[in-house]
Order: C-alpha cells, then sequence, then structure tokens
C-alpha cells in the first residue's frame, strides 16, 4: 500500500447568504480555487489524475458535474477528469476520502479532493419538491413520515433532549464559536488557508478576504432573546445552528514518492478513515460512532489526539459528541466552527480538512481529527498526522 500525503489545502473566506459572495457563479468560485491551487506549485496540472468534488445541491447553476465545469471554467487541461458527489455535508470529506484511498491503492499518483457551495444562489432542498420527493411509502412507513423529508433541526432538537442540553448550554456553545473564530482571525490564523477571491461592489474590483460570518460583537444576553429557528422547537435558533454559506475548498494528496519527485511538501498523511451510518430522523449522532470506528481503526485513544474539528451543523451534535467521547473541549474546534464561520454544505469537509491542517503545522501538533454528521444519518471521520 502507499502513503498517501497531504501537499496543500485552501479554501475561500466563507460568504454569509446575500452577502459578498452573492454575485459569484458557484463553477467559478470553485474554479478560482483549483487554479489558485495549482498556481501555488511547479507542477503541470496534466499531471493531476483525478478531481473529486463535493457537492450537495447538485441543481441548476451547480448541476451536471461541477467538478469537471470548474476545472474547465479555470482553464485547465481538458485531459484531466472530474467527478461530483453527494454524501450531504460530508461530501468533500468523503471526496477526501476517495482521492487518499485512490492514492494508497496506486490508482492515483495525484489527485485533487475538493467542495463548493453556493447557498444563495442554489438555497437547500432545490433538487426536489413535494411533487417530486425522494419519500416513497417504504420510507414513510419505515420512519412513521406523511410527508417532507428528515428534519435537521428537528433532530438536532433530538438530540439536545436526550442528552439533557439546555438551550443556555447551547447558546455558550454559539458564542463560544463566535469568539473563537474572531480571536483565530484577529491573529492571522486563518491567513495560510485562505486564497482571497476577486469580485466586482459598485463597478469597482475588489478581493474579498475574510469569513463574513463571524459576529465578534454578539453576547449571550442577546443569543437568549432569538426565538427557534423552526415552529415547534424550544431549543435550536439561528444562534447555536450552522450559517448557511457560500464558499469552495480544495485539498492536494500525493503519494509519498510522487511528492518527493515533483518537490511538493508533504504537509500530513492520513492515518484512518471511517464512514458510517445512524437512525436518519436523529440523524447528527453519526460523529460519535464514527469518531469510535476511526480511532479503532488506527488503534488510537482519544487521548492520542491533539486536535479535534467536529462540523457544528448544531451546537448540541457538538456538546453531545464529547458527552460519548469525552474530548477534552479545549481540543475542539479550537478556532471556532460551522457556527461562526459558516457551513457551504459541499466545501465544509475540506474547509475543515483545510483549517486542521494548517494548525497542525502552526501549533506543532501531531494528530488531528475530523468528524462532521450528515444528512440521512451518517458521517464521516479521517485521522491525519502532521509530517513537517
Amino acid at each position: 500500500m502507499f502513503e498517501a500525503v497531504i501537499v496543500d489545502a485552501i479554501r475561500t473566506p466563507i460568504g454569509k447568504r446575500n452577502g459578498t459572495l452573492k454575485d459569484s457563479h458557484p463553477v467559478d468560485l470553485l474554479a478560482h480555487v483549483l487554479k489558485s491551487m495549482i498556481g501555488r506549485h511547479p507542477i503541470a496540472p496534466e499531471r493531476i489524475d483525478d478531481v473529486i468534488v463535493g457537492c450537495v445541491d447538485q441543481v441548476g447553476e451547480q448541476a451536471v458535474n461541477i467538478g469537471r465545469n470548474a476545472w474547465l471554467s479555470a482553464g485547465l487541461p481538458e485531459s484531466v477528469p472530474a467527478v461530483t458527489l453527494d454524501r450531504q455535508c460530508g461530501s468533500s470529506l468523503q471526496a477526501l476520502h476517495f482521492a487518499a484511498q485512490g492514492v494508497m491503492s496506486g490508482a492515483y499518483d495525484l489527485v485533487i479532493a475538493a467542495g463548493v457551495e453556493s447557498m444563495t444562489r442554489i438555497p437547500m432542498l432545490q433538487s426536489f419538491s413535494d411533487e417530486s420527493t425522494p419519500l416513497t411509502a417504504d420510507i414513510a412507513k419505515r420512519y412513521h413520515m406523511k410527508s417532507g423529508w428528515f428534519n435537521q433541526a428537528v433532530g438536532a432538537e433530538m438530540i439536545a433532549k436526550k442528552y439533557g442540553l439546555s438551550r443556555t448550554q447551547l447558546d455558550e456553545f454559539g458564542y463560544r464559536s463566535h469568539q473563537l473564530a474572531q480571536a483565530a482571525r484577529a491573529e492571522g490564523k486563518f491567513r495560510n488557508e485562505i486564497v482571497s477571491v476577486p469580485i466586482s461592489q459598485d463597478g469597482r474590483s475588489l478581493w474579498f478576504t475574510d469569513d463574513e460570518g463571524i459576529r465578534p460583537e454578539t453576547n449571550i444576553e442577546k443569543m437568549a432573546t432569538l426565538r427557534p429557528a423552526f415552529p415547534g422547537l424550544e431549543l435550536i435558533t439561528a444562534g447555536n445552528a450552522s450559517q448557511i454559506s457560500d464558499g469552495a475548498s480544495a485539498v492536494m494528496i500525493a503519494s509519498a514518492e510522487t511528492a518527493k519527485e515533483l518537490g511538493l511538501k508533504p504537509l500530513a498523511r492520513f492515518v484512518s478513515f471511517a464512514v458510517v451510518g445512524v437512525d436518519p430522523v436523529t440523524m447528527l449522532t453519526g460523529p460519535i460512532p464514527a469518531t469510535q470506528k476511526v480511532l479503532r481503526r488506527a488503534g488510537m485513544n482519544i487521548s492520542d489526539i491533539d486536535l479535534f474539528e467536529v462540523n457544528e451543523a448544531f451546537a448540541s451534535v457538538v456538546l453531545a459528541w464529547q458527552k460519548e467521547v469525552g474530548a477534552p473541549m479545549e481540543r475542539v474546534n479550537t478556532m471556532g466552527g460551522a457556527i461562526a464561520l459558516g457551513h457551504p454544505l459541499g466545501a465544509t469537509g475540506t474547509r475543515i480538512a483545510s483549517t486542521i491542517v494548517h494548525a497542525l503545522q502552526r501549533e506543532q501538533k501531531q494528530y488531528g481529527l475530523i468528524a462532521i454528521c450528515e444528512g440521512g444519518g451518517m458521517a464521516n471521520a479521517t485521522i491525519i498526522e502532521r509530517l513537517s
């Protein structure tokens, strides 16, 4: 088996809904990231064996294989193929798994895993309607559903109640995310992972450089006044849930031999992978068994991990996970997460990978663990080890 190493990991700044990236076509957003990544290294783009892209709502501007369209839009060689996949919120983390596993098997020498989502231009759940729905009679019968689809906010509330999490605890976690993200931004901790995006604003050409969802002015008192996000809920609000966002991200993976041949500096290696399924009604508990499985496959314990990145789809997801696995909270999402930074669905997996790769480098830590809950009751987890 070949060793798969990460040689680069980048992302755009994350735009909030109807924010700075609202006029950026998602194909061009991803194209900019891909072109930027290729331009950072002394390699011929023809050497890329494949481009594997995560995107959730593959309709409209994000339809017909956005990975391929972005590669072509970037003006890159037609000889390089691309594919787009959907594992819901973990789509680009799954892309990362497939890319690394392809390298480890010997099928690839050099590959890019990426993700993109413009939730402003392609709102969630645009790929189906009440008239055209994936809800079959058998699924409806199995899970006692009358219409619609599995609701993540309802699942997040069920998890909060199951684990005895109060509204105050959820809000405090949301506040923590904003405070940590603001501190990281102020200290320049995102600098190495962010590539600025060219935009046009009021007839002027500008560069979009910083995540715009972070709210440093927020406080617990203000968060406590927010109403529940959906009818019938008590605990889940916009303050303790991830933001609807726009963004793109990418990770370049090579075999250790190819990295040496091309003069690429390995930043980290892949230690272990896991993917699991759980009850699709509560749906968001998947990071718990995914974490347990990825640790078991690596022969490691929670205490061996230096940094954790668990996607903040909702505060209850991370807090329930922490109660079950016992990770020290001071090692979890140390620069904030999706509550503050935003959650551009298909881009989140490789966004988180970019964040943790550079954090391990900056802090000279050894092991990082990523876990992401996914719609439909699934989760991916990954362990990486810093190499330089």
